[in-house]
Formats: C-alpha cells, structure tokens, sequence
C-alpha cells in the first residue's frame, strides 16, 4: 500500500501535461501577431493533438481582421526541415484571402510581422472535390486542379529563430501563414509530360540579383504533388476535404530567409511551360 501511495504521490508531482491552450491564451497570442510586437511565451508541452486544436482557435480570430480561409499551406516538405521541427513528416496550416491578394511585383513593408521570412513556393488551385479521392497518381491528381501558380510566400515565424523550435510549436501558429505575392497562373495539363516537368523543373531565388536558393521540383517530399497527397490524408483525418476553387501551397523550395528592406526578390521556375516564370516582390 505504502508503494502504490508513494506512486500516486511522484505523479502527482509531475508536470501537468499540455492540452489545447485556452481561448484567452490564444487571444493574446493572436492580438500580438495582429499588432506585430513581441508574442507571449510558447506553451510548453503540447503534442500535434494540442498544436492543431490552438491552430484551429488562432485561424479563428485572424480570419476576422485577414479574410475567410481560402486553403491550406503544407510546411516541413524537405527532410532538413522535418528534423530541424522535429517531426517526420509535414504540417497544414490555412492561408486566407490576404495571403494571395498581392500580385507579382508588389512592394511589401520589411516589418509586416514579428519574425517575417521569404521563401519560393508554389500554389495549387483545386477544380473539384474529386481531389480528395484521387489518391498518390500524379495524373489523377492534375485532373482535379486548374492552375498551377509561382507563389512567394512570406510567413511570420512569430517566435523568432532563436526559440527552442518544435513540430507542435509551429502547427500551433497556423505553420507560420502570413503574406504572399501570386504570379501568372499556369493551366494545369493533366499529363504525364505535366506531372514529370513539375517534378523536374528547377526553382531558383534571387536576393537583389543573386542566387541564394536553387531546388528541383523534387525536393518537396519527392514531388511537389505529394504535398497534395499529403494534405488531402491529413484533412481526411480530421473530418475535412479540399474543396472547388481551393488554393494549396505545397512547400518550400528554399528554406525560410529573413527580409531584408531594399530588397528585391525573384522565384524562377525552369523547366515546367516553355520558357522560364517567375514571380517577385520588393520589401520596402
């Protein structure tokens, strides 16, 4: 007896464990990635059950001031970025209607978030929900999409790269989702030729002239479609689907580069249509 009551005693004594943080929590967190200034501290111990619940309760309130979500972003899409957040695998976050309303050639001012980073990307449109059932075939896949779109994105790390960074921590701040600048959409071909040139094109990206990124189109888990696969199985967990006129941004190409004011930077991507695309962006 005397063990059993010296056990219960040593849990009790244990750290409570992490749940989904409380709405006020939440709240302040949102309020400082809204005003831009420093965020509270990160809650400790939470697992991706947790982090999805607090990024669920955050997308709430920023899609009051940033506009309805208009898809999702796939983050943690190459293995250096898997074991720098400690997950073996990727995260979702939602991107709103501010995310894509810069177009290609926008200017951006340098302090538009806490932490604010670059990197090339690129975004699907969904055609129609037979997307959610066309499983890993690349072809399959392009059937259920429209455009292909060159995509900047610029996401707010929020905690800054100083912090002790983990999987849960970055799902909890909607992976990071912030601004973006859209390029010329691209028709999607539902062909062989299509699918092999997403995976085969090169993307590179220019810091004021010079290259400070290059990656083929494989270095988003293989293939950037397999993000798509991805999501799709992550939502279907959840209870969710992609739904008509959906946007996906399927990952980094480069990793996540702070801004810098004065700068103007250029994703170019070789190899997909005939002759190279890009899409750009002046931070101010």
């Amino acid at each position: 007896m005397k063990a059993v009551i010296a056990a219960a005693l040593a849990l009790l004594a244990l750290p409570a464990a992490a749940a989904c943080p409380e709405p006020a929590e939440v709240a302040r967190l949102a309020g400082a990635i809204l005003d831009r200034r420093a965020p509270p501290p990160p809650v400790q111990g939470m697992d991706l059950a947790d982090a999805a619940c607090a990024r669920d309760r955050l997308v709430a309130l920023l899609a009051q001031p940033w506009g309805d979500r208009v898809g999702w972003k796939v983050g943690l899409t190459t293995p250096a970025a898997q074991a720098r957040f400690g997950v073996p695998h990727p995260l979702a976050g939602a991107i709103f209607h501010g995310t894509l309303r810069a177009p290609s050639g926008a200017e951006i001012p340098a302090n538009y978030g806490i932490a604010p980073a670059i990197e090339s990307d690129l975004l699907v449109r969904v055609r129609d929900e037979g997307v959610n059932e066309a499983g890993a075939d690349h072809v399959a896949l392009l059937r259920h999409l429209d455009q292909v779109i060159p995509f900047l994105e610029l996401p707010d790390l929020v905690h800054g790269p100083a912090t002790a960074w983990s999987g849960p921590l970055l799902l909890s701040i909607n992976v990071g989702a912030r601004l973006g600048v859209v390029g010329d959409p691209i028709a999607v071909q539902a062909t062989p030729d299509f699918a092999a040139a997403l995976g085969t094109m090169q993307v590179t990206l220019n810091e004021g002239g010079r290259e400070v990124s290059r990656a083929p189109g494989t270095a988003l888990l293989g293939h950037p479609l397999a993000a798509l696969s991805w999501l799709v199985a992550d939502l279907r967990a959840q209870g969710r689907r992609l739904r008509a006129g959906e946007y996906v941004s399927l990952g980094g190409f480069s990793p996540p580069l702070p801004v810098r004011a004065g700068q103007d930077y250029v994703a170019t991507y070789t190899g997909l249509v005939a002759g190279p695309v890009s899409v750009s962006v002046r931070i101010r």
